[in-house]
């Protein structure tokens, strides 16, 4: 997830804990987030200039 926006992992939690991108956490504590809400996000990410 994090190289398809070419940034470090914690910058992905980060923008979970912010609420820019829904997780949902598996029963061993791991983020999951569904692929409209990433693609959401990188249509977001990709109209500020």
């Amino acid at each position: 997830m994090a190289g398809l926006f070419g940034v470090d992992p914690r910058t992905v939690s980060r923008w979970s804990d912010r609420g820019l991108l829904k997780a949902v956490y598996t029963a061993g504590g791991h983020r999951r987030y569904r692929y409209l809400d990433v693609m959401t996000l990188r249509d977001s990410l990709s109209h500020r200039d």
